[in-house]
């Protein structure tokens, strides 16, 4: 990981002189976060959340999967569908959670918009919920990203009914999405939801929640590691991402492990046993043959992975997208781990453009 820096207000330059986070993703107010399953990508959102929130700023932590990850990854009790301040930011500030549920969500879209407070609770009773987005899939989508609109539109003030002070209420909204498989049909379907509703509030939602999701104000970061799966996965995202006009933001490398070695180069030679051995020996460790097969494999073992991620890595740089790297922490991720992993994003230059 390069430690080259530029002024704070620029950021953080990689190896290859390219910002790993540019102006255009600090200024950005909404962060989707998705990746492949396993990668880490509920983990990095949280870190993502923390990092934003530094030097006395307030970030929002949604999350739209029904898991409750944030309160397991926070280690506090489920969320209601309401935002809780969940943690302190390095340096000030602060991140609330929030995990959205569909079916609250419409009761919520009924009182607002209709004025069914008492009526939505009935339809709920019956099942209508259900019924209503088995009966048109895609309006559960929409009903989530609209509630993440209204929170990125939130302000300082706003009752719902005026819309009080100007500044916005969170510098930051950061979305635990789904995963890459799923997430540019999550992120597009608010379109299709917009073309069957001609007219009425509906229509005004999904316009609203289009107009924000490809805008300059969203960002979308995609979490991978260094295999071939994940970062093909990424590649196809990106992709996927640029054809329905929807902004890539960064690459979140995670769980990157240090190089004991130098990186093997193509076509070399395998490990010189003897010469190994030699080595060791002229620095006073004499081993057993056993052991000394032992760490042999691990070498080989060692340099394969090191080739494999170089490969992985230089198809990654072929995409032209800013890149953060994230350690595979040893104690696994808890609390303190996330502090540590957003430590190290602010490091790289991660930041809001207050």
């Amino acid at each position: 990981m390069s430690n080259q820096r530029r002024s704070a207000s620029v950021g953080v330059l990689d190896d290859g002189g390219v910002e790993r986070w540019p102006e255009s993703l600090a200024a950005a107010r909404l962060h989707v976060v998705t990746g492949k399953g396993g990668t880490g990508k509920s983990t990095l959102a949280a870190a993502l959340a923390l990092a934003l929130a530094a030097d006395g700023g307030r970030t929002l932590l949604v999350e739209v999967e029904g898991r409750q990850g944030i309160a397991q990854l926070f280690d506090t009790p489920p969320l209601p569908y309401s935002e809780q301040r969940i943690a302190v930011a390095p340096d000030g500030g602060e991140v609330r959670g929030l995990a959205v549920d569909a079916e609250e969500a419409l009761l919520e879209y009924l009182e607002m918009f209709y004025n069914l407070g008492l009526a939505g609770r009935t339809l709920r009773r019956m099942g209508a919920v259900e019924f209503a987005t088995t009966l048109a899939p895609g309006l559960r989508d929409v009903l989530l990203t609209g509630k993440v609109k209204e929170c990125v539109g939130r302000t300082v003030g706003d009752d719902r009914r005026s819309r009080g002070s100007r500044q916005p209420l969170y510098d930051a909204v950061i979305l635990d999405a789904p995963p890459t498989g799923r997430v540019v049909k999550f992120l597009d379907v608010t379109k299709a939801m917009g073309s069957l509703a001609r007219t009425g509030p509906i229509r005004t939602q999904s316009e609203g929640v289009v107009g924000l999701l490809h805008s300059q104000q969203t960002v979308v970061h995609v979490v991978t590691q260094l295999e071939d799966l994940p970062v093909q996965e990424t590649l196809d995202t990106v992709e996927e991402l640029t054809d329905a006009n929807l902004p890539p933001g960064a690459v979140m490398i995670n769980r990157v492990r240090p190089a004991r070695l130098p990186v093997p180069a193509e076509g070399g030679q395998p490990v010189d046993d003897r010469g190994l051995r030699a080595g060791l020996e002229a620095a006073g460790l004499f081993l057993k043959d056993e052991e000394m097969d032992g760490l042999l494999t691990e070498v080989d073992e060692h340099t394969e992975r090191l080739a494999v991620e170089a490969g992985v890595r230089s198809r990654l740089d072929a995409a032209g997208m800013p890149q953060v790297e994230l350690p595979e922490l040893a104690d696994g991720v808890d609390l303190g781990g996330l502090y540590e992993l957003a430590e190290l994003l602010r490091e790289q230059g991660v930041r809001h453009g207050h």
